[in-house]
């Protein structure tokens, strides 16, 4: 950390209007419900110049790409399902990174790892859609990895809620700490 301070980072998964706005194939209604926490976390973040990644799903459009063997093309560089939902993008400050992605997970073909070996970041505080697909790889590949982990329940679901839960419950047990908005905002 530029600050040297507190080896924490928020990680943001997908909050894209993919899956935010009505009538996208990746939409669902309750994503919203997630809304809220996911921005009481920004501004906290924010608020004490922590590092903030962005990951973002971003295919590349007319090239074959695996995901789409399992689900519907979505979120191609420059479609319209790509943009960040409104008051969620990155903002102009060196400590606030988009990292695209073509996997569910965060980490897999990216160099988010480094990035937060460079900065000594510990501890992930980790939000975003869906619990049970890109969220839930994210927090896997961090714990391969060595991180704390710090999902916040309030700011995660999926369109498949029980799915959510059980991958909550995994989480807990296996790789990381499921936690309530207000632990995750003291910690970062």
């Amino acid at each position: 950390m530029a600050d040297g301070s507190n080896p924490v980072a928020l990680i943001m998964i997908d909050v894209l209007d993919a899956f935010f706005a009505p009538g996208k194939p990746a939409y669902y209604p309750d994503s919203v419900k997630v809304l809220d926490a996911c921005g009481q976390l920004l501004d906290k973040a924010r608020e004490r110049d922590r590092l903030i990644v962005h990951t973002v799903e971003r295919h590349r459009p007319g090239l074959a790409d695996f995901e789409h063997k399992k689900i519907p093309v979505h979120c191609e560089i420059g479609d319209d399902q790509s943009p960040y939902v409104a008051g969620f993008e990155p903002v102009d400050r060196p400590n606030e990174i988009e990292l695209p992605k073509r996997r569910y997970s965060a980490f897999y073909g990216t160099d988010l790892d480094l990035l937060l070996r460079e900065q000594g970041i510990e501890t992930l505080v980790i939000a975003g859609v869906k619990t049970n697909v890109c969220v839930r790889a994210t927090v896997q590949d961090a714990f391969a990895a060595g991180y704390e982990i710090l999902l916040v329940k309030e700011a995660t679901n999926s369109n498949r809620p029980h799915l959510a839960e059980a991958s909550l419950e995994d989480i807990d047990r296996y790789f990381g700490s499921v936690v309530s908005l207000e632990q995750a905002l003291e910690r970062l």
